[in-house]
């Protein structure tokens, strides 16, 4: 399973492969560059942290698939001082430099979400941060989360 080693988090405590894990989460592949990654995503999966912290694991993966290949030191200080200072991330972030996160998972663009179960077994793989997906994937967490309609309403 392609997943960012312990040196690719840049914000954050790393997080293991989804194989390892006891609860389901959430990838969020975002790039800087990317608009909607910065007006939408991160802001949505700020939320999701707020709401859904403490029952799933939630990680953005900063990736190159679809965007420039830059060397880490141009993308890493400008990703940090993002995450830490000016978006105040609370959930870990890691670097994808090469694309090969993204593309192994192949993700269509950024911002792309992947949920696994508990145990590593992807359930979704959505693309965009457009209101359609956000709404599946706020559906699929408050589902994770045992909440019905009337108490997520």
């Amino acid at each position: 399973m392609n997943w960012p080693q312990p040196t690719d988090f840049v914000q954050g405590v790393p997080i293991p492969p989804p194989t390892a894990w006891t609860r389901p989460g959430l990838v969020m592949t975002f790039n800087l560059e990317c608009p909607g990654c910065v007006s939408r995503g991160i802001p949505f999966l700020k939320r999701l942290h707020a709401e859904f912290g403490e029952t799933a694991h939630l990680l953005a993966v900063h990736t190159s698939l679809g965007h420039r290949l830059l060397p880490r030191e141009d993308v890493e200080p400008t990703l940090v001082k993002f995450a830490r200072d000016y978006a105040r991330v609370p959930f870990p972030v890691a670097l994808d430099l090469q694309g090969d996160f993204a593309r192994d998972w192949r993700t269509e663009g950024t911002p792309h979400w992947l949920a696994f179960a508990p145990g590593g077994e992807l359930l979704r793989s959505v693309y965009g941060s457009q209101e359609n997906a956000q709404t599946r994937l706020q559906y699929l967490l408050e589902e994770w989360a045992g909440r019905s309609d009337e108490e997520s309403g």
